[in-house]
């Protein structure tokens, strides 16, 4: 949802609110709580978007023979406080090679997909709209 659909919900909220107060306080507070988890995932795939960057940059640059190809890599990492130090640094390749083995392991292990005659289910969608 856009910025102006929330505002435009919380002025239909807003206008309705004498009429059944307890209903629409817990509509704006839904309306609040879904804004501030759409704020965290548009954070989050900022976040991600700097770092995929970093990562092909680094790639990039190793691939180009740059005597420092960690660069991009190591300023991103520490920009959001998440250099490793200490014990961290393997405990944390220690985890990466896990995850590498449960990954190949899920993947050796996933459903066989549904031969083309076959028919998928799928699950239709609703839509609402406000009335007023």
């Amino acid at each position: 949802m856009t910025r102006s659909e929330f505002d435009d919900i919380r002025a239909h909220i807003a206008a309705e609110a004498g009429h059944a107060g307890d209903l629409f306080q817990i509509a704006q507070e839904l309306l609040d709580d879904l804004e501030q988890v759409r704020i965290r995932e548009a954070t989050l795939r900022s976040y991600y978007l700097g770092l995929l960057t970093a990562a092909r940059a680094t790639v990039a640059a190793d691939t180009a023979g740059d005597a420092e190809p960690l660069t991009f890599l190591v300023h991103e990492l520490a920009k959001h406080g998440q250099l490793p130090e200490g014990e961290q640094v393997q405990r944390i390749l220690s985890d990466a090679r896990t995850a590498q083995a449960l990954l190949a392991y899920m993947e050796e292990q996933a459903p066989r997909r549904s031969t083309p005659g076959s028919r998928a289910r799928r699950c239709g969608g609703v839509s609402r709209t406000l009335r007023g």
